[in-house]
């Protein structure tokens, strides 16, 4: 069984600043389960550039609010409780909340090795 807690991921390096939130890794490749577990704030007013290119990921709404938009300009509002799969590797914008961060559960498949970081200064997106 394994049992971790936010504070115990703060003291490793799977306690991630990615530029525009944070990003506790609290499940990674190394726990053998097939995939891996986070916990993501995106900051308010902020907007990333993202694509990942060698991982499924879905994403679940649990406190604020923010939103997620596709390449073809389509717009999703995401609040508590909404949710979201990128099942293409699908680039988009992620976006916070207008003066209210967003908190994500993200699971990725496969899982993340936990120490990634986003490049968000590439126009065209950050990859990994």
């Amino acid at each position: 069984m394994i049992v971790r807690s936010l504070h115990d991921v703060e003291a490793t390096d799977h306690f991630v600043d990615w530029g525009n939130g944070t990003s506790h890794r609290l499940l990674t490749d190394k726990d053998g389960v097939g995939f891996s577990i986070c916990h993501t704030v995106v900051r308010a007013n902020t907007v990333s550039l993202l694509q990942y290119r060698n991982h499924l990921e879905a994403c679940y709404c649990i406190a604020g609010e923010g939103e997620v938009e596709d390449m073809d300009g389509n717009v999703y509002p995401l609040r508590k409780g909404d949710m979201y799969v990128l099942d293409k590797h699908d680039k988009h914008f992620l976006r916070g909340g207008r003066g209210k961060d967003m908190i994500l559960v993200s699971i990725f498949n496969p899982p993340l090795t936990g120490t990634e970081r986003h490049k968000l200064d590439d126009p065209a997106g950050s990859t990994y």
